[in-house]
């Protein structure tokens, strides 16, 4: 089966960990490209390309300040994928809770054990 083109639509074009990383930068507020080169260690064509692909799905805006572009995180394309994700987080959590019962079933018998040393 053919993989969609990260273009496509958020799912595919947040796929790649790279750009996640850049959301996570640019949800912490806006940043010419420069910034996130230096702190992803990655080169400036690299970047460029990730945001290429972030605009062109709508995760990314652009505007210019005197020389400088300034990017932002445009959240609203994520709708969908934390609409998505919801539907397991029921399950998450009855996992997770039932790991709490069987951690606390644990330091119970470990403290009565403790208690007849």
């Amino acid at each position: 089966m053919a993989r969609a083109a990260t273009t496509t639509d958020a799912f595919n074009a947040v796929a790649e960990p790279r750009r996640r990383q850049i959301l996570d930068l640019l949800a912490q507020g806006e940043r010419p490209v420069g910034d996130l080169v230096e702190l992803l260690g990655l080169t400036q064509p690299q970047v460029s390309k990730h945001l290429r692909v972030l605009r062109e799905v709508d995760l990314v805006h652009v505007r210019d300040d005197g020389r400088r572009r300034l990017y932002r995180l445009n959240a609203e394309p994520l709708k969908p994928i934390h609409d998505w994700l919801r539907k397991y987080e029921q399950s998450w959590n009855a996992r997770l809770d039932l790991m709490d019962d069987v951690l606390e079933e644990l330091k119970e018998a470990e403290a009565r054990d403790d208690g007849h040393d």
